[in-house]
């Protein structure tokens, strides 16, 4: 709570330093934030719908030994990553794949924890697909059919090396183990391929087609959800309570507030003149860690000509490293904990410290030719 009313503190604070700057800071900041309600109300909207029950239905029945059915749900969740957003995989993915590990009575840690690990490293497909993606573009006016054409290779390089990462460290428990028996006999899930879906195609198409979705995607959110309101299949006070209002303006100040700081001063302009690929990766990934991926992003874009790619990749991989590193970590721990999994940080940091260092490197190397 603390946390959160320093954060809301910090836009007046902002406000009386630079008038100018904060003006600036807030456009930056705002359509993402935007954009990811709208991805969130259609991600919930397509889970009442059935649409991930039965996505887990269908993957529990993949045949051969578990390494099969990581790889499986590591590709589910990549899939919808880049066409709905990290948010959206971390909190609807998160149980999907905990129920699928328990009903295959498979060691659940690689599902648990592929599930965010994949969700950020799938990040880098289109502008949607990570709210750092939208605020260090901010007008820059690339659609995401060109944001798509310029990041392909490293958004295929970084889950693919982040899949291998976590077969490797989870490979007594993938691969040494016989196919194993699903559990209860559990009848397919049936999916209704309606309002949810539909409005999910919808506002990927409008994420790739648009330079600016937010407004266009929120409506979409809003018109699905009155849908099934209407209808009476959902409500609307629980479903906005998927948005964690509190979590994400506490990041909005405090993006706001440290985008106009950037603005105001010559800092990050001074401290990273020309740092080079690599160096902008890793103070990417080190300030996601510190203040999460989101002010981070606003920071280091605010006045500082790097290189784009390396940037993302650091905001984007780099918080692997820690649960501090972006908010689709926090939206993953609640999920998790409310699907009866247990998330640790130190697990979470133990792995996290070999995939993203591994997934930045490869994923640069791969950039570089």
């Amino acid at each position: 709570m603390q946390g959160r009313l320093t954060g809301a503190l910090l836009i007046p604070l902002a406000l009386l330093l630079d008038f100018h700057a904060a003006r600036g800071a807030l456009a930056q900041a705002w359509p993402p934030f935007v954009l990811v309600a709208g991805l969130l109300l259609i991600g919930r909207v397509a889970g009442n719908d059935g649409l991930f029950d039965a996505a887990a239905s269908r993957l529990v029945r993949v045949p051969g030994p578990p390494v099969m059915l990581a790889l499986s749900c590591f590709a589910l969740v990549a899939v919808v990553t880049a066409l709905l957003n990290l948010d959206t995989a971390a909190v609807f993915l998160t149980p999907v794949l905990v129920k699928t590990a328990h009903r295959r009575g498979t060691d659940v840690k690689p599902f648990l924890y592929g599930a965010v690990f994949m969700a950020n490293a799938s990040s880098l497909f289109l502008p949607g697909s990570n709210l750092t993606n939208l605020l260090v573009l901010s007008g820059a006016h690339v659609s995401g059919a060109t944001f798509l054409a310029r990041m392909l290779p490293v958004a295929l390089v970084a889950p693919a090396i982040t899949a291998a990462g976590l077969l490797a460290i989870h490979r007594r428990g993938l691969f040494c183990a016989g196919a194993p028996r699903e559990r209860g006999g559990e009848p397919v899930s049936r999916v209704r391929l309606g309002v949810g879906f539909s409005g999910a195609l919808l506002a990927a198409g409008l994420i790739v087609a648009l330079r600016n979705a937010a407004l266009p995607v929120l409506a979409v959110g809003l018109l699905v959800l009155a849908w099934r309101a209407h209808g009476g299949e959902l409500a609307w006070c629980e479903s906005l309570s998927w948005l964690d209002l509190p979590t994400l303006v506490a990041l909005f100040s405090l993006a706001v507030a440290l985008g106009t700081l950037a603005r105001a001063s010559a800092f990050p302009a001074d401290v990273l003149h020309a740092p080079g690929s690599l160096a902008t990766a890793t103070i990417a990934a080190l300030s996601s860690v510190t203040v999460n991926n989101l002010p981070a992003a606003v920071l280091l874009s605010s006045g500082a000509h790097l290189p784009t790619r390396a940037l993302l990749l650091g905001l984007n991989v780099g918080p692997n490293l820690a649960v501090s590193g972006s908010l689709a970590v926090l939206l993953w721990w609640r999920s998790a904990r409310a699907a009866g999994a247990q998330p640790s940080a130190i697990a979470y940091s133990r792995q996290g410290i070999l995939l993203a260092p591994l997934a930045l490197l490869g994923a640069l190397a791969v950039g570089a030719l």
